[in-house]
């Protein structure tokens, strides 16, 4: 088993005042060839938008991207005539393929929105753009995983399609209770994003904020040492 800790203080931050921006990894200005990528997952920003402030019309192409709110509804607009807002619970998924356009915004007048944002490189170029969001159900992620999203061919539950082998998985831990992932090919590593709260796996310790790659690892054990909540990306390492 190999492993890596990014510490959340150790992440690259932007202010640019109608936006603050976290990032896992190289992301715009920030740039640090040892925090480029994990396998197949890119970018992993974690950002607080202003009230009636947002991203204007701009364009991607060929990136899995998935969107997920921590707090606040991100109003969404793209050039495939989809418009409407994710809120928390809610998680959102945009195969840019050939190429899309869209903007994103916080309608609210008063409140900051947070949202997570991933962008997974995908397993082949060229598809046609997909666009899909959906609410799931947190007493699923109760002390259980759920799966969020899953590759386009072997989706499971509920779960959002992505043109890649990942899957994105979501709890809730009470203190005390754990959690087994078995992994889904020997290529494939583990990504841990604590959201809030703290847990023990692989031998460390975590903190909000803090993540941890895992990988050459059958499975994947977490314990909470406090109430917590969890992401959990699974990708091919190449």
């Amino acid at each position: 088993m190999k492993t890596i800790i990014h510490k959340a203080d150790t992440r690259g931050f932007a202010n640019h005042g109608w936006l603050k921006s976290h990032h896992t990894f190289s992301f715009a200005s920030y740039q640090d060839t040892e925090r480029m990528n994990f396998g197949m997952l890119r970018v992993l920003n974690d950002d607080v938008v202003q009230p009636s402030m947002g991203f204007g019309t701009h364009p991607h192409k060929n990136m899995e991207i998935i969107s997920i709110p921590l707090k606040g509804a991100l109003s969404h607009k793209d050039n495939m005539g989809n418009k409407r807002a994710i809120e928390v619970g809610e998680v959102q998924v945009m195969s840019a393929g050939t190429g899309l356009t869209h903007s994103e915004f916080n309608d609210s007048k008063i409140d900051e929105v947070n949202f997570l944002q991933l962008w997974i490189i995908p397993e082949e170029n060229g598809v046609i753009p997909h666009y899909e969001q959906r609410k799931f159900d947190a007493q699923k992620q109760k002390n259980s995983l759920q799966t969020v999203v899953a590759p386009k061919d072997k989706l499971e539950g509920d779960a959002l399609p992505v043109s890649q082998q990942a899957y994105i998985y979501k709890t809730h831990l009470d203190r005390g209770h754990s959690i087994t992932l078995n992994s889904k090919s020997n290529n494939h590593g583990f990504y841990v994003f604590l959201v809030d709260g703290d847990i023990e796996t692989s031998g460390h310790i975590l903190g909000k904020r803090d993540a941890i790659g895992v990988w050459e690892a059958e499975h994947l054990d977490i314990i909470a040492k406090e109430n917590s909540e969890i992401i959990i990306v699974e990708v091919p390492m190449n």
